[in-house]
């Protein structure tokens, strides 16, 4: 199995990836504040904003007309009459025109039918009206008008039929009857034979037609012409209509939810960052070693303390127990762009905890446009690792030949290189010293630890990356784009590096309280170490030059005197003079 495929994430359960999805839609909470209260807001509106309307209904059976209503029918009543067809004729304006002259109004019936609903419920013969009005008793008055002028029109068009019916046979009628009479005088003037025989039979076939018109005329007269029955009759409604407060409050809440849940999902799949930690591992194929805590508002020492130093020790053991570590002993920290303050302060915690672990730590800042590490830190006493070397000065002003044994409080001292701002940084970087300095590594039980610039705004991480071949980057995934987490480990892997892990930390954990600006103290650590390295090495000691003793000891300043390389503790006001190691 090869290192690019173990560092790959394993496939994630799709309860796993729901979870983590709707981890992610909390980040905006904002946005789902906001559709919330949108929601709200609405809900609110309509319950206090908009006029109270009411609604009466009334409701009406119809029936066909019959000759006797309790006999048997052949047909269905529900197929004898059309309820979509009645449900359109309810809405007609000619209902409207009739229940406006009922209700003695002027308006127009156009205007009456608004706010007019006819329905018809499933498998039924009824008709329901329901008016809509601003007034309970003006809703229950033209319910009821509308209701009854449907009545009459429909009984009107009943009886109209009926009456064109029965004038159609009326006139069928005349002509038999004329020709009834004339047949009878015809038959009195003949005598018994053949054609009085034949004139009985035509008079008797025209009685038999003058009965059937006779019959049908009086079954037609005989018709109930009633179109139906009212069953329930408008009242003016007690309540308005429509949905109650809590029931919108509820509504809203739902809605605006739901509104901003979308808003909230919108823009996570067009949010450019990493997000996660999933994330980050899929863009790197690497793992993440760790995720640090936050720290208190006020607190500006570089060293961690408590949960977020447990979790710096976590992390150094997962690299001491990585066998692609372990082989080298070297790692290089970056960030992935802008300010290197939280890679500083990796690097710085990663060199205490591997110095808690056995190591001889080497601390190098590769930082040589704004090194800051060098008023940030505190100088140990008299500490001074066996195996560390004084570097040999570089001909490009870096390394300056300074080693710095640096205080990690309890975990013990480690050595520290500081950086120094030089003209050709490329050149400081690959020069023989410095990569006789990052060899230091090589020796047993020793590990060097390297702070560069932010990987992807500078090239002088990927000048050490064939070198210092383990890479840690130290990134917030709520702030870095995933192809910039891509862009790197392609950089990486093609400079010759191998992509350890990534270490995350949250937005805002940059250490800019109680402390002087970076800016401010890059500029200072960069005029200190300039200084610095402007003074005369010698290899007697004493007098000449800065006082360096043989062999790169730190000098005491006095009696019982604690001057500090790094962060001077109780210094002479008087004294103006650059800083001795």
């Amino acid at each position: 199995m090869t290192d690019e495929a173990r560092a790959l994430p394993a496939p994630a359960e799709e309860p796993d990836l729901l979870r983590d999805q709707f981890r992610q839609l909390l980040r905006y909470r904002a946005l789902i504040a906001a559709g919330l209260v949108a929601g709200l807001l609405g809900a609110l509106w309509l319950a206090f904003g908009t006029a109270d309307s009411y609604v009466a209904t009334s409701e009406v059976t119809l029936r066909s007309a019959t000759v006797d209503p309790f006999a048997a029918s052949g047909a269905a009543p529900d197929k004898q009459i059309s309820m979509g067809s009645e449900r359109q004729t309810a809405v007609s304006t000619a209902v409207a025109a009739d229940a406006a002259e009922r209700l003695g109004t002027s308006q127009d019936p156009e205007r009456l039918l608004r706010d007019l609903q006819v329905t018809n419920p499933p498998n039924t013969l009824v008709l329901r009206f329901a008016y809509t009005a601003s007034s309970p008793s003006t809703a229950a008055d033209r319910a009821n008008a509308f209701t009854d002028g449907y009545l009459d029109h429909r009984r009107a068009q009943t009886q109209s039929l009926i009456d064109n019916m029965v004038e159609g046979y009326e006139k069928q009628l005349e002509p038999l009857l004329e020709q009834r009479d004339r047949l009878a005088e015809q038959i009195a003037d003949l005598s018994d034979g053949r054609a009085l025989d034949t004139t009985l039979s035509v008079q008797s076939g025209v009685l038999g037609r003058i009965s059937e018109l006779n019959s049908d005329i009086t079954r037609l007269k005989a018709l109930d012409t009633t179109p139906g029955y009212v069953v329930r009759t408008a009242s003016p409604p007690a309540e308005p209509s429509g949905p109650g407060l809590p029931l919108l409050l509820g509504l809203g809440t739902a809605i605006g939810l739901s509104l901003g849940l979308l808003a909230a999902w919108v823009r996570l799949v067009f949010d450019p960052t990493a997000r996660s930690e999933a994330e980050v591992v899929r863009a790197l194929h690497a793992p993440v070693l760790g995720s640090l805590p936050r720290v208190r508002l006020g607190r500006s020492a570089l060293l961690a303390q408590g949960r977020r130093a447990e979790e710096y020790r976590s992390v150094a053991f997962r690299l001491v127990y990585d066998q692609r570590f372990a082989d080298r002993r070297r790692l290089l920290v970056v960030a992935p762009r802008g300010a290197i303050d939280l890679a500083a302060e990796v690097a710085v915690n990663l060199a205490a905890s591997f110095v808690e672990v056995g190591r001889e730590v080497l601390l190098v800042e590769a930082d040589l446009r704004a090194p800051s590490l060098a008023v940030r830190l505190v100088e140990a006493e008299g500490v001074r690792p066996g195996w560390a070397r004084t570097p040999s000065r570089g001909d490009h002003g870096w390394p300056t030949g300074l080693q710095i044994p640096v205080d990690a409080g309890e975990s013990g001292a480690f050595d520290f290189v500081p950086g120094n701002r030089v003209r050709n940084v490329a050149r400081a970087l690959t020069s023989a010293p410095a990569t006789r300095l990052i060899s230091t590594a090589d020796e047993s039980d020793s590990v060097v630890v390297v702070l560069a610039p932010a990987l992807l705004s500078y090239a002088d991480a990927i000048a050490l990356a064939d070198r210092v071949d383990g890479v840690l980057v130290v990134c917030d995934p709520r702030a870095v784009r995933r192809d910039d987490l891509e862009r790197i480990r392609e950089l990486v892997t093609g400079a010759g590096g191998t992509l350890l892990g990534a270490v995350l930390h949250a937005e805002g954990d940059g250490r800019r309280h109680g402390r002087p600006s970076v800016r401010r103290g890059r500029e200072d650590a960069a005029d200190q170490a300039t200084r610095a390295a402007a003074e005369p090495h010698t290899a007697s000691g004493g007098a000449a030059g800065n006082g360096q003793p043989r062999g790169g000891e730190p000098e005491a300043a006095g009696p019982r005197g604690r001057r500090s390389a790094l962060v001077r503790r109780g210094p002479d006001p008087a004294d103006r003079r650059p800083p001795h190691w």
